[in-house]
């Protein structure tokens, strides 16, 4: 098992626990009360800690090693998945995924990040950071979908957009853009999850839906905290006060009418019970698909677009006029 920092007391009754078992299965002394009020014990601990999580905390168990990705989601809630590959322009970018997958009858196409799941196969998916044929091959797909009535999943986890300046080159800012004015208008329902980090563009790329969830612990922010600490402190050492200023945990983004509701991880994390969390995810792709369903094209296209548009907020004239002249003194 893989400890964060503020799981420290959790890895020390884990290690006391190992050495436990071990004197028991020598068959010298009876421990297992002891082992009993000891897992009792890790479980109080567990929950007291994850009553109250700060922010980094939050960012930090999002980036966990062990957390699942968009591809173990998707072998775990389909029957079939067929993947896509290419945006039929440059080629095809390893860091989004997508094809269609079988949700219990349920044809969908999904889309989602891959960071990898070890250090070969994260320089092979670029640590989930998309390129423009990313994004275009997204798009390719949401249309694909479009042309066959099938609904839209999209499961964003990027630590953001590739800023390489190839990317650049070929309209990595274009390519982002392109997808929100299509995905806006898209007559087929999309359901968006934030199942790991929600950095900047490259999660807004494919982030634009009916519904738009996040998982307990993952975040949803224009830049990272350690970003967010180097341009205001010049160093990364304020990374904790950066995510806590920046209000990026699923609470503070469901208050601001973000995003419609928050799914729940098991005690612990997703990655301490990834099968569990896959049927979670499932159940609230299917239920939002389902409901989506039921209301017209027209309806759910000006329903979205309405959804955005009341998002943010704006002063009038004369408390602008305020703050400069505050601003001035």
């Amino acid at each position: 098992m893989v400890f964060l920092d503020f799981e420290k007391p959790l890895e020390k009754l884990y290690e006391q626990l190992e050495k436990l078992k071990q004197v028991g299965e020598e068959g010298i002394v009876d421990v297992s009360e002891t082992v009993k009020e000891l897992e009792n014990k890790i479980k109080n601990t567990r929950k007291e800690i994850y009553s109250n999580l700060t922010g980094w905390q939050k960012v930090q168990l999002s980036r966990h090693p062990e957390r699942p990705y968009t591809l173990y989601y998707i072998r775990e809630m389909s029957r079939k998945f067929v993947e896509l590959h290419g945006d039929r322009c440059f080629k095809d970018d390893k860091a989004i995924v997508g094809g269609l997958a079988n949700l219990d009858g349920q044809t969908v196409m999904i889309i989602g990040h891959q960071k990898g799941v070890n250090t070969k196969m994260r320089q092979y998916r670029n640590f989930g950071m998309a390129n423009p044929e990313g994004y275009r091959k997204a798009l390719r797909l949401m249309k694909m979908a479009e042309r066959f009535d099938i609904p839209v999943a999209c499961l964003i986890d990027t630590p953001g957009a590739y800023p390489g300046i190839e990317a650049e080159e070929r309209g990595q800012a274009e390519a982002i853009a392109r997808n929100l004015l299509e995905m806006a208008q898209l007559k087929v329902p999309i359901v968006c999850v934030v199942i790991g980090e929600g950095a900047s563009g490259g999660a807004i790329g494919i982030g634009l839906g009916d519904r738009v969830y996040m998982m307990e612990n993952t975040w949803y922010s224009v830049i990272s905290p350690e970003s967010c600490s180097s341009i205001l402190w010049h160093s990364w050492d304020y990374k904790e006060q950066a995510a806590e200023a920046l209000k990026l945990t699923p609470d503070h983004m469901l208050e601001f009418g973000l995003i419609d509701d928050i799914i729940k991880e098991p005690l612990g994390g997703a990655h301490t019970a990834p099968e569990e969390m896959a049927k979670l995810l499932k159940r609230q792709i299917k239920k939002a698909i389902s409901e989506l369903q039921e209301m017209s094209v027209e309806d759910r296209i000006e329903a979205r677009i309405n959804k955005y548009a009341v998002m943010g907020v704006y002063g009038t004239a004369e408390e602008d006029s305020l703050m400069t002249e505050k601003e001035n003194q």
